[in-house]
């Protein structure tokens, strides 16, 4: 390194942050693998043999729950950034607690399913709806427990804005919002197939 030259830091505007980059990769990553669950469904739906079944109303709920968690998280996050300390943890435990509702709603979902004859091995059209919704609640629970982890932060340290707890903060928004923009492309996608 030449004498003159400054190492860059991660907060400059030219380099993004590697924890940041690595959370973006797995992103799209996982973005890919519900793209390829999306298109088998469509592949298989044309082969024949597939069951045509409304999705269950209860489904409509957890989408409303899954963007209110996100919009609570949001707010959290501002007001983390902007000095109100009550307004962030309350905000960020609504998240918390409107996160486990979505999971609930989607186990009445499920429920609702089968009670409508449309068990996970019934057809493959059933099946697609209960393996894609249980691995995007599997990335859910992971959501579940960083926003715990920020939870805990909030009620037990003392609050300080800092770059380490800001960039924390900011990973779990990232993740929260991606997880909620898959579910509701995964939702209007089941929507539009049956």
């Amino acid at each position: 390194m030449n004498a003159g030259t400054a190492p860059m830091e991660y907060g400059s505007k030219n380099k993004i942050h590697p924890k940041k980059f690595a959370l973006w990769v797995a992103c799209a990553g996982i973005t890919m693998m519900f793209a390829s669950l999306t298109s088998s469904y469509l592949v298989r739906r044309a082969a024949g043999n597939w069951l045509e079944f409304p999705l269950p109303v209860v489904f409509w709920y957890s989408t409303v729950v899954i963007v209110a968690s996100s919009v609570a998280l949001h707010f959290a996050y501002t007001s983390f950034k902007n000095g109100r300390e009550q307004a962030y943890r309350w905000l960020l435990s609504a998240a918390f607690v409107l996160g486990f509702a979505f999971l609930a709603l989607q186990y009445q979902g499920w429920v609702a399913l089968k009670e409508m004859g449309v068990a996970i091995n019934t057809n493959p059209s059933g099946s697609f709806v209960y393996v894609i919704s249980g691995i995007h609640a599997a990335h859910i629970l992971g959501g579940i427990g960083a926003l715990l982890v920020a939870l805990l932060h909030a009620w037990s340290l003392p609050y300080k804005v800092t770059q380490q707890r800001k960039l924390r903060f900011e990973m779990t928004l990232t993740y929260w919002h991606f997880v909620d923009f898959l579910w509701v492309y995964l939702f209007f996608f089941f929507i539009s197939q049956s």
